[in-house]
C-alpha cells in the first residue's frame, strides 16, 4: 500500500528522477525560466523551493546541502550569489508555473516555470514599492509641518 506517499514518480526510477530534477533545477537557476510539462514543473517546484530557502542563509553547511541536491557548483554559486539576495525578503513561493497549452507532438500539457522575482511583466508594480520608500524618506523633512497639524487638532478639541 502507498498510504501517505504523494510524490509524483514521473514514470522514472529513483536515480533517473533525481538526476532529471537536479538538471532541471540547474537550468532554472541559470536561465531563470524553462519550458517543460506541467507534471515536471510541479515536481520541480517541490524540489527547488527548499533549496532557495536554504540559500537565503549563506553558510558552508547550507552550500553543501544544496550542492548534494544540485550536483553543479556553478548553479550553487549562482543560487547563493544572485538568486538568494533577490528573494531574501520573500517568505516562500519563489517559483511560478504558467500553463502554455498542449505540445504539438504528443498533446502533453506544457508549462513555463520561472523564478518569481525575475519576470519583468509581473513585477511591473515592484518599482512602485521602491518609490513608496523614497516617499517615506521625503516625509522626514515634512515631519516638522505635521507637528503644527497636531496642534491644530488639539486646538479643535478645546
Amino acid at each position: 500500500m502507498r498510504h501517505g506517499k504523494k510524490f509524483n514518480h514521473l514514470g522514472r526510477k529513483t536515480a533517473h528522477r533525481k538526476s532529471m530534477l537536479a538538471n532541471m533545477a540547474c537550468s532554472l537557476i541559470e536561465h531563470k525560466r524553462i519550458n517543460t510539462t506541467v507534471a515536471k514543473a510541479k515536481a520541480l517546484k517541490q524540489f527547488v523551493e527548499p533549496l532557495v530557502t536554504k540559500s537565503k542563509e549563506d553558510t558552508t553547511h547550507n552550500r553543501r546541502i544544496v550542492f548534494s541536491k544540485l550536483r553543479n557548483k556553478y548553479a550553487v554559486a549562482e543560487l547563493f550569489r544572485d538568486v538568494a539576495p533577490k528573494v531574501g525578503d520573500r517568505p516562500g513561493g519563489y517559483t511560478r508555473i504558467i500553463k502554455l497549452g498542449n505540445r504539438l507532438g504528443d498533446n502533453a500539457d506544457m508549462a513555463m516555470i520561472e523564478l518569481v522575482d525575475y519576470n519583468e511583466l509581473y513585477n511591473a508594480g515592484k518599482p512602485a514599492k521602491k518609490k513608496s520608500t523614497r516617499r517615506g524618506r521625503s516625509k522626514k523633512p515634512s515631519a516638522a509641518p505635521v507637528a503644527p497639524a497636531t496642534e491644530t487638532t488639539s486646538s479643535e478639541e478645546e
